[in-house]
């Protein structure tokens, strides 16, 4: 008798009968895919099992563990997580092949492996492939146990004899579930090999890593509920030709997702990078056109960052335009901006935008210092390594308030900036760095005369 398969939808995990082009359920175009059905019997078999060990019990009569959290010993990741890692919970890790997603991993091992019992499942390497990659780290002592097995069944089973408190899976894309005849890293697999693991962790108490790939759009692989099952999702982000790397939180249970951590790649493993405005700036040009730093708010960490522009006379039709770091359509906005109120002809020029170190600035806050780059660049007069500037721009050429500005002049003065040029309004009360003057505009042109002079 031919198995029945239904069509799931990698998006959202709604389940069709049949293909079709678009999901019913939230409207993403090509997301279905076709999975063995499970049958009923099952499932009506483990719904009776679990409704036989689940009672309801009253909130107010919960009991709550004083140490739920714990220091993974790495303090950016600490960082993300909100303060440390949860007892019980699941944390996704996603991100690009290469970019030390299971370098990371490896690294805490060696850090709570004294005081916590792991457990690292592989499923993409040999015992002696991660000996050897261990070694390079400096991991070797601790109790750490390693267990090469892509059967999930199998893996709970050796948890439950070894009574691990932390459990690391890598990856998730390589495990699958006996009951489930579909191949691993399918739809249905990595759902299923998920909801097993995170039943455990909750039920047995153990905090749960898993590593996740991420597909051609940069999400991670696999049906989209995978994120909506776990507690906690990162993204390890970063490019392998560039040493930093920077981990990011897309959703967070039991914390803030505004918060991010640095690392630098090295020789043995990753850096932690306390002071990233430093590492940033380090090898500034200085009186150079074309270059302004801005400071950007990442949760409650200020951040500075070293916008550059070229502006050159474009040799052909038409010109051509490229940012890097910050939002393309941003960037075309700023730059008419700066023609129509600014009075740069910068429409028959080729420009480009880049931010140092590879970050992403995503807020308007940095809309200023990019104007500023980009005029510079266009008037080739350089500005003063000394000078900073925050504000976000409107269309009319306005210089607006941002948010957090005290925090913000407080890094800039703390770096070793003597000037900075922020909105001439501005909601709240400002309280001025010692050493730092600040210059307030009202509009683009003030601010560039005061930049340029």
């Amino acid at each position: 008798m031919k198995q029945k398969t239904v069509f799931y939808c990698t998006e959202c995990g709604n389940e069709t009968p049949r293909w079709q082009g678009q999901c019913p359920a939230c409207g993403a175009w090509n997301t279905l895919t076709e999975a063995p059905q499970r049958p009923k019997s099952e499932n009506k078999a483990a719904a009776a099992a679990h409704r036989a060990r689940q009672t309801p019990e009253k909130l107010s009569e919960l009991e709550t563990e004083e140490e739920i959290r714990f220091s993974t010993g790495v303090g950016e990741l600490d960082r993300v997580l909100g303060g440390g890692a949860v007892r019980g919970s699941v944390v996704l890790v996603g991100g690009a092949p290469g970019v030390g997603k299971s370098t990371l991993l490896l690294q805490l091992c060696g850090l709570i492996g004294r005081s916590e019992r792991v457990l690292y499942v592989t499923g993409e390497e040999s015992r002696r492939q991660l000996k050897m990659r261990a070694q390079r780290l400096g991991v070797s002592e601790g109790e750490i146990f390693v267990l090469a097995e892509t059967q999930v069944s199998e893996i709970l089973s050796v948890a439950e004899d070894l009574q691990p408190t932390v459990v690391i899976i890598d990856s998730i894309q390589t495990m699958f579930d006996a009951e489930v005849s579909a191949t691993p890293g399918s739809v249905s697999q990595v759902r299923e090999s998920t909801m097993a693991i995170m039943r455990r962790a909750k039920s047995d108490g153990f905090t749960a890593f898993v590593v996740g790939h991420i597909n051609k759009e940069g999400a991670i692989a696999g049906p989209k509920v995978l994120e909506h099952m776990v507690d906690c999702v990162l993204y390890f982000e970063g490019e392998q030709s560039m040493s930093y790397r920077i981990l990011r939180a897309a959703k967070n249970r039991f914390g803030s997702t505004n918060e991010i951590g640095v690392f630098e790649m090295a020789d043995t493993g990753l850096r932690e990078v306390p002071n990233p405005s430093e590492s940033l700036l380090s090898g500034r040009p200085l009186d150079t056109p074309g270059t302004c730093v801005t400071c950007v708010m990442e949760g409650s960490r200020p951040i500075l960052a070293e916008i550059q522009a070229l502006v050159a006379q474009s040799g052909y039709g038409s010109a051509r335009r490229n940012s890097n770091g910050i939002d393309y359509n941003r960037a075309m906005l700023l730059l008419a901006v700066l023609e129509k109120r600014g009075g740069m002809s910068v429409s028959g020029c080729d420009a480009y935008i880049n931010v140092v170190g590879g970050l992403q600035l995503d807020e308007p806050a940095a809309d200023l210092a990019t104007l500023l780059a980009v005029a510079s660049s266009f008037r080739d007069a350089p500005i003063g390594s000394d000078l900073a500037a925050v504000g976000e721009v409107g269309l009319s050429g306005e210089v607006r308030s941002v948010q957090q500005l005290n925090l913000r002049l407080s890094e800039i003065a703390r770096l070793g900036f003597s000037r900075c040029i922020i909105p001439a309004r501005i909601k709240g009360d400002v309280i001025q760095p010692k050493g730092l003057e600040l210059i307030r505009v009202k509009s683009i042109r003030e601010a560039i005369k005061a930049a340029l002079q």
